[in-house]
């Protein structure tokens, strides 16, 4: 079976996974040391996920990830060179030990759940219809993450659109709701808030502090989405019809065990923070403790359970299919490793390349400036991956949960909803971003490029933060 490609490596490497939070990729990299140079690699992949599906469509789709792999192995090599392979290999092993086989593990539970559950039937994408359908999902992407509301909703909203000539914006503003900005209220929704809470910041803390800002961003942007989709929707009536391949039907949900599987993972992530054995191993200088070994495997078994239960049917009707976690799973691996470097760098705060930046983030009296903490977090979590892009501000605020829940509340504020909102900003910027677009682009939407999206992110969303960042941390 195709699941293998993706299932077998967590199964193999479960017993050496931690929590992402935990550490660092770059932990024994000099970064004080290493210059913008080192950031190359990485900047070059990002330039050909950018380029590569506008400007070499048949050679990116085939060759994707020997592509990824060349780049990779330009940030790995001269590690290896200027740093002795014992450095190189600890930084690369923890990136991909620690963080992405733990990221795909829980991407690949999330992704097979939900892909086995069926919303059939269809109803016509209005734009009220598709307002609802964006407030559902926004709203269930705290309690099932991004990916897993992303999953749920991305076809149903597909098929409802599916007969309308001007249907790619509706998929751009789901990304932005759905699998960015609605994850925001508990650290369910987002990796950097799960990040957070296993660092010692309380559940509902960021139900209690993020809600407003929530509130705000995302009511602004789906207030800008039923304006567009409005003004579009009317123009389409003088157009040529478009015969409806899904015509409207009732809708039923079918293989509503994943639901209780969903659940399941959910109660998973739950024990790892909050059950304590005290049972911990050593491998490789890796320090594991029993409880994430716990949930890594739980959420490997409910996805293969999720497989073995449902319906074929039903999976046949979502169209679901292996390409998009490959295509995700192949692209984030060289995205870990390029990254390794551009996150050392940062650690080395005023010591390193990027000191200016760092130095934004603090007041000349020594307080943190909440409104860079809240652009420089955001603004790098639209590039790299923003969990350890959290836990650097994190720890350059302090890293002291007690203190940022209190006294330093709208850093963590500012932080937070940095890293979890402009996540949106890109189609890297947070994983369900590309699953989403290569589900649409599958299904025939025409979707816009990676410089394309940014316009429309750079138009509704730069314009809504700034907004944001005035009322709440300026």
């Amino acid at each position: 079976m195709k699941f293998v490609h993706i299932a077998a490596a967590p199964l193999a490497l479960s017993g050496l996974l931690l929590t992402a939070g935990s550490a660092l990729a770059a932990e024994g990299l000099p970064g004080a040391a290493m210059s913008l140079w080192w950031t190359l690699p990485f900047a070059g992949l990002l330039l050909s996920i950018a380029t590569g599906p506008l400007l070499y469509h048949h050679v990116w789709e085939h060759h994707y990830g020997k592509i990824t792999a060349g780049w990779a192995a330009l940030a790995v090599l001269p590690m290896v060179w200027f740093h002795g392979l014992g450095v190189s290999s600890e930084a690369v092993l923890h990136a991909l030990l620690l963080e992405y086989m733990s990221f795909i593990i829980l991407l690949f539970g999330l992704f097979t759940i939900a892909g086995g559950i069926l919303v059939a039937g269809n109803i016509h994408g209005t734009p009220m219809v598709n307002g609802a359908l964006l407030l559902i999902g926004a709203a269930l992407a705290s309690v099932v993450g991004t990916t897993g509301a992303s999953m749920i909703l991305i076809r149903p909203i597909i098929r409802a659109n599916d007969n309308r000539p001007f249907n790619a914006h509706v998929i751009v503003f789901f990304i932005f709701l759905v699998s960015n900005i609605g994850g925001s209220l508990t650290p369910l929704g987002d990796p950097p808030l799960f990040v957070g809470f296993l660092r010692g910041v309380d559940f509902f803390w960021t139900t209690a502090n993020l809600w407003r800002e929530t509130l705000l961003v995302g009511g602004i942007v789906l207030g800008v989405f039923l304006a567009l989709d409005w003004f579009l929707h009317s123009r389409e009536k003088g157009q040529p019809k478009i015969k409806d391949p899904t015509p409207d039907s009732r809708v039923r949900i079918r293989g509503r065990a994943n639901i209780v599987l969903l659940a399941g993972v959910v109660g998973a992530i739950l024990l790892s923070a909050s059950w304590k054995p005290g049972t911990a191993f050593t491998i490789q200088g890796v320090h594991v403790e029993l409880q994430n070994l716990v949930r890594d495997a739980i959420i490997v078994v409910l996805a293969l359970v999720s497989l073995r239960i449902t319906r074929k049917e039903y999976r046949a009707a979502n169209g679901f299919n292996w390409g998009p976690i490959l295509e995700v799973a192949k692209l984030f691996a060289g995205i870990f490793i390029c990254i390794v470097p551009v996150i050392a760098i940062l650690r080395a705060g005023l010591d390193g390349a990027f000191a200016p930046l760092v130095a934004m983030v603090t007041e000349p009296t020594g307080a943190p400036n909440d409104l860079a903490y809240f652009w420089l977090t955001g603004a790098l979590s639209s590039f790299l991956d923003n969990a350890p892009t959290y836990l650097v501000f994190f720890e350059l605020a302090g890293g002291d949960p007690k203190v940022l829940m209190t006294t330093f509340a709208s850093t963590l504020a500012a932080i937070s909803a940095g890293a979890v909102f402009m996540g949106a900003n890109t189609y890297i910027g947070n994983a369900p971003n590309f699953m989403v677009y290569a589900i649409a682009r599958e299904s025939g939407i025409r979707m816009p490029g990676f410089f394309g999206y940014m316009l429309w992110s750079g138009l509704v969303l730069i314009p809504t933060f700034l907004i944001a960042g005035f009322v709440f941390f300026g």
